[in-house]
């Protein structure tokens, strides 16, 4: 038996996350969700080089491939490597077969300099015909000019903002600074931490497996009158076992929680990436069906097609040799965990 859908769509990841597995311990164990960000993430994104961000995109568009979803919301940082950095993640992502929508995290974290060289990312990426939106950080990162500024960008580009909202408790101001800036186009990442009426515009992206591994709680999005769509932060491609979780999760809060809302988050993604609808999976598993799926291990992609060009079939990637991909990918981390 076999079934098809559109191809699926991971609202919010990051790709160069690909490396860190198997990263070398921080100098401290984090106790907090912020220590978590200065421990391991903002100590990874700032050994990033281009030559790592590019084997990054690839192997995660490699494995999200692999599990049905041919396009990928990314939000990416690397603050010594800023210039270029989207166009080696959508390079690596075509090579791959997969659409990616990219967008460059800006931050004051690294001065003023540092957000201006942001910016300029979004903005040379973009205007040049790159598929994006302006990334920010998250409000906490960002003083009120350089959000300011992102919005402006977002608008001058008719784009919208890809931005960490309220994921853990410092940020939970971020409501009152974002106040006037948001427009339904923006993507707000996490908001578990958000008031049921929080006044912001724009999608929530729920990631039900990165707020539990951070311990910053859940998010519970059915509180949201807006639009919700599932992500994976970063913690591989696959958006069919995030269903799976975000239903259980659900439903540990609700008894009559149906798999209905949680796919109903998954099938968001297609308004968000809608180039995903021309694409097909063919799965192993009939039906694909939310009451199916979310009780029915194993199910896996047989073939994937992408605008209409098979780009998966027989267990394995027609574009790239995954063994290779992998392989390098191992090199990069090596030489990424060797910086930290």
């Amino acid at each position: 038996m076999a079934a098809a859908t559109p191809g699926l769509v991971c609202a919010h990841h990051h790709l160069y996350s690909a490396l860190a597995r198997g990263m070398p311990p921080p100098p401290k164990v984090p106790t907090d969700f912020q220590e978590i960000l200065e421990q391991i993430w903002w100590r990874l994104d700032t050994a990033l080089d281009l030559e790592m961000i590019r084997w990054s995109a690839m192997l995660g568009a490699l494995e999200a491939l692999e599990q049905g979803t041919t396009a990928i919301v990314d939000h990416h940082e690397s603050p010594n490597a800023i210039e270029g950095s989207l166009d080696a993640i959508a390079d690596a992502c075509a090579e791959v077969g997969v659409r990616v929508l990219c967008a460059y995290g800006v931050t004051d974290r690294h001065g003023h300099d540092g957000a201006l060289a942001g910016l300029e990312e979004n903005r040379r990426f973009i205007s040049g015909g790159g598929r994006g939106l302006v990334g920010v950080h998250a409000a906490f990162t960002c003083g009120d000019a350089t959000l300011e500024a992102a919005a402006g960008l977002a608008a001058d580009l008719g784009v919208g903002v890809h931005i960490h909202v309220a994921e853990g408790p410092g940020d939970v101001a971020a409501p009152e600074r974002l106040a006037g800036l948001t427009r339904p186009d923006w993507l707000l990442a996490h908001g578990v931490h958000l008031a049921d009426r929080h006044g912001l515009e724009g999608t929530i992206l729920h990631n039900p497996r990165s707020n539990l591994n951070n311990c910053v709680g859940y998010a519970d999005p059915r509180r949201f009158s807006q639009p919700v769509a599932l992500g994976t932060d970063g913690i591989g491609g696959n958006v069919v076992e995030e269903f799976r979780l975000a239903y259980v999760l659900h439903r540990s809060v609700d008894v009559t929680a149906s798999p209905e809302t949680a796919w109903g988050w998954l099938e968001e993604g297609w308004r968000i990436m809608p180039e995903a609808l021309e694409d097909e999976v063919t799965w192993s598993y009939d039906p694909m069906d939310p009451w199916h799926i979310a009780f029915t291990p194993g199910v896996r992609p047989l073939e994937v097609k992408v605008g209409g060009d098979v780009v998966f079939a027989e267990g394995k990637p027609t574009r790239v040799d995954a063994d290779e991909v992998r392989a390098k990918a191992a090199e990069q981390a090596a030489r990424l965990h060797a910086r930290l």
